[in-house]
């Protein structure tokens, strides 16, 4: 074995985008501006849900945990983004680097389960109406979303491990604007085949497993509602679920195409602008798609904000 560079590293730098200084204050003010209205909004569905009368549902239950991981999704990620903008060493600790892809993945894995535990409530209020009260107790919506996060807190530990076993000790540059799983596992200075594999397969059960369940739900209600009800009962159904289904499809859309592929096809170019997208503006996205085509949190912020 060669051990001309075997000096254990103990800072990364983000390599981030290659432009100049007035892009990079562009882009600082851009992401604060996003960064504000993602935390505002998402902290306002929390608060309405819990003081509101009408959101007292399982359907809005959920909505205020997806809200809340929304928060912590974002403050995992951005802030540093932000604050390397306005810096000339983009660096960043081993020991912080692996914590923040954890906590990436961590919250990743939590909002794959509850848009599936969503979807479920959907399929249940609407081919099942009349068990709707029964079968979506409080405390049964309080077990899911702890069976959420406890799944996901043991999954990951899994990945994140053999993370923690790999060494770098030739190149400390990560070319992307946080630390993801494929930008850091490159930069490894032995052979991470085996991490990289346990990577995919874990990747593919939660991401595709979740994709197929939600997927399965939707087709589900379709059949019922299609043989049961009039061309407007399915337009109704439609409705119900039509904010779910935006945010499954624009979610589902960047993570299945950065996660669920093999590694020779990464292009750390393209996944830059990508994970800009689904780390930032997917969490101010979901609030304003759910306030824009739901009802009830429609007239809970007009009836707020008219107080």
């Amino acid at each position: 074995m060669d051990t001309k560079n075997v000096t254990a590293i103990a800072m990364f730098i983000l390599q981030g985008f290659a432009i100049g200084y007035k892009q990079q204050i562009f882009l600082f003010v851009m992401f604060l501006f996003i960064y504000l209205l993602s935390i505002t909004f998402n902290t306002l569905i929390i608060f309405m849900v819990r003081t509101e009368r009408r959101l007292h549902k399982p359907m809005y239950f959920f909505l205020s945990n997806f809200s809340f991981l929304e928060i912590m999704y974002i403050s995992d990620t951005v802030p540093k983004m932000m604050s390397d903008f306005l810096s000339q060493k983009k660096t960043i600790s081993v020991a912080c680097c692996i914590t923040q892809l954890y906590f990436l993945f961590l919250f990743g894995s939590i909002e794959n389960l509850l848009l599936v535990i969503m979807s479920f409530d959907r399929y249940v209020a609407i081919c099942y109406p009349l068990q709707y009260v029964i079968i979506m107790s409080e405390r049964f919506c309080r077990l899911l979303a702890a069976a959420a996060w406890m799944f996901s807190v043991v999954i990951l530990m899994i990945i994140i491990i053999p993370v923690t076993q790999l060494s770098f000790c030739d190149s400390n540059i990560i070319d992307h604007v946080f630390c993801d799983f494929a930008p850091v596992v490159k930069i490894s200075c032995q052979g991470a085949t085996l991490c990289e594999i346990v990577f995919f397969l874990i990747a593919g059960l939660v991401i595709l497993g979740c994709f197929t369940l939600i997927m399965a739900s939707y087709i589900h209600i379709i059949i019922i509602v299609y043989a049961t009800s009039s061309g407007s009962g399915l337009r109704n159904a439609f409705a119900t679920c039509a904010s779910h289904f935006i945010v499954v499809f624009i979610y589902y859309g960047t993570v299945i195409f950065m996660y669920v592929r093999p590694s020779v096809m990464v292009s750390f170019h393209e996944d830059k602008v990508i994970s800009v997208f689904y780390s930032a503006v997917t969490p101010l996205l979901n609030p304003v798609i759910y306030s824009l085509r739901n009802k009830d949190v429609k007239e809970s912020i007009i009836k707020l904000f008219r107080i």
